[in-house]
């Protein structure tokens, strides 16, 4: 497995670096690397942020780089942890070790024709839905196959006191003792949409340590389901059969994004309710405008209970993987993601530093009230504070 050191090593250095004297060969490339082509300023930047590191961090970042793609779920998870922190340093760190995890799997798309490794799946639906359930069963299938499955549960939090429910793993119990699978709930805290941006870094780390599925789980529930079909090469809506107005019950634009609609717990006296509802849903796609010329989306039923149709819905699924990869499509989605997640994250990031200005903490109380009160209006505060904020600059 490519190390680090490899990432690191230049064209003339011996293989032999590669061996034993990987640690202090990393420690070293991270503190004095010149980056090829210095007119590149990701590389010069990323070479500004390596040689800021403390010999401490160096050395930690080498550990957690090497355990994750060596496959060990230890420094995955200790990763993961890492780009979740909202402590400004170790979020420095993250950028750093993320840089060498892209990198790194830049090089193995390279070896693979350009293609991704790796297939995100988007999974949601509404509570009561199975996706648990349906999530377990789907993810033994897929170990039992050979294949190594991630599966990132945005799990909700409270807007007001940050906490969240954290109970994925206790319901995926067979899955979360899998050796070829990794099961990580990625709290909310209040995000709008309901996915954190580190769910896109946490999906990236996944696959750099070798997992070639990866499934995102979010509660569907608010805009949850939009943010999360915003980073996944598939997005498939999990729905259980039901009475009454089933077409109602979901948004249309939800399903407009729908890759695949997947009726849930098709068996004993559900089953005639399911085919009901996946005669529904087939009717209602036809009426929405196609997004892909090389796909239609269909609807399926499964039972988690007996596994029936589990099976047929993986083969389908890599039928819209191929025809996506034969197309173009997906690299395509792929490139659109990843200049959009570098502006979510500089909306992010322009949002916090306004927040944490002295300028707008000082006049943001007082214009509150204001507002509060109905004495001035919201956008007129916006510009004030905006004003306050440039100005002092």
């Amino acid at each position: 497995m490519m190390g680090l050191a490899c990432l690191l090593r230049p064209s003339g250095a011996p293989p032999s670096l590669r061996t034993a004297s990987s640690r202090s060969w990393t420690a070293n490339r991270l503190r004095t690397a010149r980056p090829r082509g210095s007119c590149c300023p990701e590389a010069a930047f990323h070479h500004r942020r390596a040689e800021e590191l403390t010999e401490h961090e160096r050395r930690v970042l080498a550990r957690l780089y090497r355990g994750l793609v060596g496959g060990r779920r230890a420094c995955l998870a200790e990763s993961i942890t890492l780009v979740e922190t909202q402590h400004p340093r170790k979020k420095e760190l993250a950028q750093v070790l993320l840089q060498q995890v892209l990198s790194y799997g830049k090089q193995r798309e390279e070896l693979n024709g350009g293609k991704p490794l790796a297939f995100r799946i988007g999974l949601s639906g509404p509570p009561g839905a199975g996706k648990s359930s349906f999530i377990e069963v789907f993810g033994k299938m897929l170990t039992g196959s050979g294949h190594k499955v991630s599966v990132l549960a945005v799990d909700p939090s409270s807007c007001t006191t940050g906490g969240s429910l954290m109970g994925d793993k206790t319901r995926m119990t067979e899955l979360s003792r899998d050796m070829n699978a990794f099961i990580r709930p990625s709290p909310t805290s209040g995000t709008l949409g309901g996915v954190t941006r580190t769910t896109n870094e946490a999906i990236v780390l996944c696959e750099g340590a070798g997992y070639d599925t990866v499934l995102v789980e979010t509660v569907g529930v608010g805009q949850s389901e939009f943010a999360v079909a915003d980073m996944v090469d598939m997005f498939v809506l999990l729905i259980p059969p039901a009475g009454g107005d089933e077409l109602q019950g979901i948004k249309r634009g939800i399903i407009e994004r729908a890759d695949m609609v997947v009726v849930t717990k098709a068996d004993g006296e559900l089953l005639v309710p399911a085919r009901r509802m996946q005669t529904e849903y087939t009717s209602a796609l036809k009426l929405l405008r196609r997004r892909s010329k090389t796909w239609n989306p269909k609807v399926m039923r499964v039972s988690s209970r007996t596994g029936e149709g589990v099976a047929e819905l993986w083969a389908a699924m890599q039928v819209f993987r191929d025809a996506a990869l034969r197309s173009g499509d997906l690299q395509a989605k792929r490139r659109a993601q990843r200049t959009a997640w570098m502006w979510n994250a500089i909306r992010e990031m322009a949002l916090h530093h306004f927040q944490e200005h002295p300028a707008v903490g000082e006049a943001l109380p007082g214009l509150e009230c204001r507002v509060a009160a109905g004495d001035l209006s919201p956008g007129l505060a916006a510009d004030l504070l905006l004003k306050a904020f440039c100005a002092a600059k």
